[in-house]
């Protein structure tokens, strides 16, 4: 990956909806080296695709919290399945620490999110959990 391809790649982040002719301005490059690099770095895996970001007003109504959990060895595939039939779940990710799973769930009142908390911790498999609610976010650059 090149200058060229890391700046297509920040251009984009910042809007995806930009044209090829529009980049290729910006970039004081050919609209079909734009094109052609876009193509490549779709094909490479570096563009996995192209997607739509809740602004703050789609947001406002939502609870968001992370969930950290301590699992029982050898029942992370059992946990894993069951968490992804709960539509509050939007992220898991395995870590190295203390924990074992951190999640990153959203959900439209207390009430819900303390269901789908109380869903969570009666998993087979679930040693413990912790829950953080998220107040306020003070910088996003994830896409």
């Amino acid at each position: 990956m090149d200058e060229l391809d890391r700046g297509i790649l920040a251009h984009l982040a910042q809007d995806a909806r930009q044209s090829v002719a529009v980049l290729a301005r910006r970039l004081k490059v050919a609209r079909s080296t734009v094109q052609a690099r876009l193509e490549r770095l779709e094909t490479s895996g570096a563009i996995a695709g192209y997607t739509l970001r809740l602004g703050d007003a789609a947001r406002e109504n939502r609870i968001r919290a992370t969930c950290l959990l301590t699992i029982e060895p050898r029942s992370q595939a059992g946990i894993l399945t069951r968490l992804r039939s709960l539509p509050e779940v939007e992220r898991i990710h395995t870590t190295s620490g203390r924990v074992d799973l951190l999640l990153q769930l959203a959900a439209t009142s207390t009430s819900q999110l303390d269901d789908v908390l109380d869903q969570i911790g009666s998993l087979t498999g679930v040693r413990s959990s912790e829950s953080l609610i998220h107040l306020s976010t003070k910088l996003d650059r994830a896409t």
